[in-house]
């Protein structure tokens, strides 16, 4: 009789240790995709870039229509004013409203530094998918900030050109919205790591109103994106993400 209950708790503490591992890491991932995009937004941030010496700010609105369309517009300080970004599925352009130029962006340039601040032109446009472009594990949970999170380890698969070789995500278990991504290289190196703060409700949603990018070999020096105002609820289509409109 002792050895039956003894054997019955050990399969209850198996099966309750376990229930974290019965989600289904890839759909953990668009969950959390959906949550900080929706199926269309619009968002105004600030991007403060700190560097030893000095610090800079650059304002921006930004469109988005699934992971598929998304439309950055740069408002301030003047001397960026006009410059965009535009995304149509797998297609990148830039506009460069000083020589005005349009250039669509090869792979290359996606691991390029954005506008000069630590994210890469990958990490804001998003040229590559967290859902369809990985391979996706759930590690476990952790606690970050006294939050419980899931720990998905994400491999991108093997045609996908990608900016870092391994990215880990911590989830929020209960809002699915992340706390934290660290981002590695080809040799396994903690590149970056993106902090997310201040959970505030815009736009009738929850949502992370501070990204912090801070990488791993540069004392000193971070990137924080600010967002200010959302709305998850415009009627936009497909035709307003045009070269046109990128112009503007």
């Amino acid at each position: 009789m002792i050895n039956l209950k003894v054997k019955i708790t050990a399969l209850i503490l198996a099966i309750s240790g376990t229930g974290a591992f019965a989600q289904d890491p890839e759909d953990i991932i668009r969950r959390m995709e959906d949550n900080m995009r929706g199926e269309a937004s619009y968002t105004e941030m600030t991007m403060e870039v700190v560097r030893p010496r000095y610090t800079r700010e650059i304002s921006m609105r930004s469109w988005t229509l699934g992971d598929d369309y998304a439309l950055i517009y740069i408002t301030a300080p003047a001397r960026d004013e006009g410059t965009g970004y535009l995304k149509r599925g797998n297609d990148i352009w830039n506009y460069v409203p000083n020589i005005d130029r349009t250039i669509k962006m090869p792979p290359s340039m996606m691991s390029q530094s954005w506008m000069g601040s630590d994210f890469t032109n990958d990490d804001l446009v998003q040229g590559t998918s967290r859902v369809d472009d990985f391979s996706h594990k759930l590690k476990g949970t952790e606690t970050v900030d006294g939050r419980e999170c899931y720990v998905i380890e994400m491999i991108p698969h093997p045609e996908t050109p990608v900016v870092y070789e391994k990215v880990i995500a911590w989830v929020i278990t209960d809002l699915y919205l992340p706390a934290k991504i660290e981002n590695y290289d080809e040799y396994d190196d903690l590149v970056s790591t993106i902090n997310f703060r201040e959970i505030q409700i815009l736009g009738g949603r929850q949502i992370p109103t501070v990204m912090e990018m801070i990488p791993e070999d540069k004392r000193n020096q971070k990137t924080v994106i600010t967002t200010h105002e959302a709305d998850y609820d415009i009627d936009i289509s497909q035709d307003y993400f045009s070269i046109e409109n990128l112009t503007k």
